[in-house]
């Protein structure tokens, strides 16, 4: 078949995915960190949160699976269950094995915890250790990759950031008994040249700290989990995000989440032909708050921000109605570098 059959026929595809289909291909995947550490609000939910929340998943339409098991699936455009959910933990911490996994083993809610490696093997005392994780993984528990020493990448030479992978892959495999394939970028952030490195790695799958749903237009190294915490882990909040749908798009500039000489950066992005209403598309950004959008087409969305983004993480959200209650979701981090 030559090139111009296989265009036509992937816009004939994609001209056809209905909101419908989509609901059926596409996951989202929360995120935490602390249980019931009420002293560290940025990143912990207090118990009673994490409770309202297991008490949703249960009694609610949704189907968590394994998060390599929805990712396969999407892979391979397998049918996922309406409201498929994915659950996945970063850093380690203590209160995981304490507080959070008695509950989701009560409920029998998979989930996948993403370790950095270093305070582990520094035995502290907020930390798992490496017996714990064991115990865990025996009992269905999945680990992925986080660094060796939770650093920010976007910051770290190239070859330091080469050495955590390594390093991290290493105690792993020492550990576990197997190289991970997953990975979370510490703090969300990721440049193209980590990019690089993390697909020439033995990783099939980096998470971000961005929001949206995971679908099959989504980039496999770079995929998007909504963050909860105390501030952002009310139920209302919670109901809001597990029943989002994936606003897929295409030629999304500026190309890397770093921002360099051009701040505020010129967005823009092209929407997949099935989404329509375009017009009540609506972006909002971590520092400006809700902003202007441009449609130039029928596809294509153009963002316009007057403030600069401030040094370190920034955050773009875009939102679109789709139906019942439900929104499109697409979100996106910025990074201003430090140094």
């Amino acid at each position: 078949m030559n090139i111009m059959k296989c265009a036509i026929l992937i816009f004939l595809a994609l001209l056809f995915i209905a909101p419908q289909s989509m609901a059926t291909n596409s996951a989202v995947f929360i995120m935490y960190h602390r249980f019931g550490e009420n002293n560290y609000p940025s990143t912990n939910v207090r118990l009673a949160q994490l409770e309202n929340h297991i008490r949703e998943l249960k009694s609610g339409p949704y189907t968590v699976l394994p998060v390599l098991q929805i990712l396969s699936y999407i892979k391979n455009d397998r049918a996922l269950p309406k409201r498929t959910v994915g659950i996945t933990i970063d850093d380690g911490f203590e209160s995981i094995y304490t507080k959070a996994w008695p509950r989701f083993k009560k409920a029998q809610l998979p989930f996948t915890v993403f370790i950095s490696t270093k305070s582990i093997d520094e035995n502290r005392s907020n930390r798992l250790s490496w017996n714990q994780i064991r115990e865990m993984r025996a009992a269905g528990v999945t680990f992925g990759a986080h660094s060796a020493s939770h650093l920010h990448m976007v910051n770290t030479p190239r070859n330091r950031n080469e050495a955590e992978i390594i390093k991290s892959n290493t105690r792993m495999t020492v550990e576990l008994g197997e190289q991970p394939v997953i990975f979370a970028y510490p703090y969300g952030e990721a440049s193209n040249e980590v990019f690089e490195l993390i697909s020439k790695s033995s990783y099939k799958y980096a998470f971000g700290q961005h929001s949206g749903v995971i679908s099959r237009f989504s980039d496999k190294k770079y995929l998007p989990r909504f963050a909860l915490n105390e501030k952002y882990g009310e139920l209302n909040r919670f109901r809001l995000i597990i029943n989002t749908l994936p606003l897929p798009v295409s030629e999304f500039t500026p190309s890397s989440p770093i921002i360099g000489k051009t701040n505020p950066p010129n967005v823009g992005f092209t929407v997949i032909p099935s989404l329509k209403n375009l017009n009540r598309i609506s972006c909002f950004t971590s520092e400006e708050g809700k902003i202007s959008t441009t449609l130039l087409s029928t596809s294509r969305v153009e963002v316009r921000m007057t403030k600069p983004f401030i040094k370190g993480r920034n955050r773009l959200n875009c939102t679109l109605p789709g139906g019942g209650g439900r929104w499109h979701w697409l979100g996106a981090i910025f990074v201003v570098p430090k140094s």
